[in-house]
């Protein structure tokens, strides 16, 4: 076995994504009050608590019929500056229930239930991920984020323009109206299922969306915001939560779709 295969290994044994029945077995204090945003009903749609070295990061909602996240749930600790994989990885048990929950390099393999590697190639398309790098508060919270359950078809010059500007912007709003008073920052972000497919097989999104919400020591939300954008190099809307909860309602075609278990507006 050559060294690096060793490293890989090493590297991959620590990543978990455990696919559960409920968020709250693993990883409710993701959440803003211990709640999850709205989880869509269908067969198609598995809850994973994205873990790695035994620690739970983000969570994420994923729909194995389009193969992309409705959303990823995560919380913003502080600013950080850190490095990008050079690999991807996906999760056996959304093939196999009985494969065990560590997260494996796909390496060039077929999936009917995830999109892979290989699907993204020569598709035009970034990797899009939804719980960031940017936004990662450390080395090993950042390479959880990739894994293919996190990331879904981006325009690249959306993913490295209007949409990287946005995750810069809410650090900056986090880190001086929220972290600052020592209170709690929590965020979702996710996407819209569009018409088209690549390769026949993963979901391009019609838009991406993010929300946030900083909750102070009684548990109550002190500021929040929406942000939505079709996806294309456009400046993503800036509107209140509550817009935008009713913008997810109508393209989503739900009665009701809760960002988070407190008010916002």
């Amino acid at each position: 076995m050559t060294f690096l295969h060793l490293m890989m290994v090493s590297v991959l044994s620590g990543g978990l994504a455990e696919v559960v029945h409920d968020f709250r077995e693993k990883c409710a204090d993701i959440f803003a009050n211990g709640a999850s945003p709205t989880i869509l009903h269908g067969h198609q749609y598995k809850q994973i608590c994205q873990t790695f070295k035994k620690k739970v990061y983000y969570a994420t909602l994923y729909d194995t019929d389009n193969k992309i996240p409705v959303y990823s749930a995560y919380k913003f600790v502080k600013q950080m500056s850190c490095k990008r994989k050079h690999f991807w990885c996906i999760e056996p048990q959304l093939d196999n229930p009985e494969e065990g929950p560590n997260m494996v390099h796909d390496r060039s393999r077929q999936s009917s239930h995830q999109a892979v590697t290989d699907d993204y190639k020569h598709s035009g398309f970034d990797r899009g991920h939804l719980a960031p790098v940017y936004l990662a508060s450390s080395q090993d919270c950042a390479d959880a984020t990739f894994t293919l359950t996190n990331a879904a078809p981006q325009n690249p010059s959306f993913n490295s323009g209007k949409w990287r500007t946005l995750e810069e912007k809410i650090s900056n709003e986090l880190t001086k109206r929220c972290l600052s008073k020592k209170n709690t920052a929590y965020i979702v972000t996710g996407v819209v299922p569009g018409k088209n497919k690549i390769k026949g097989k993963v979901n391009v999104p019609s838009h991406f969306w993010t929300a946030y919400c900083c909750l102070d020591h009684n548990k109550e939300c002190q500021i929040s915001r929406g942000f939505i954008g079709k996806n294309r190099n456009l400046t993503p809307k800036n509107i209140t939560v509550n817009e935008l909860q009713r913008s997810l309602e109508n393209l989503y075609k739900v009665k009701s779709f809760q960002l988070f278990s407190t008010k916002a507006n």
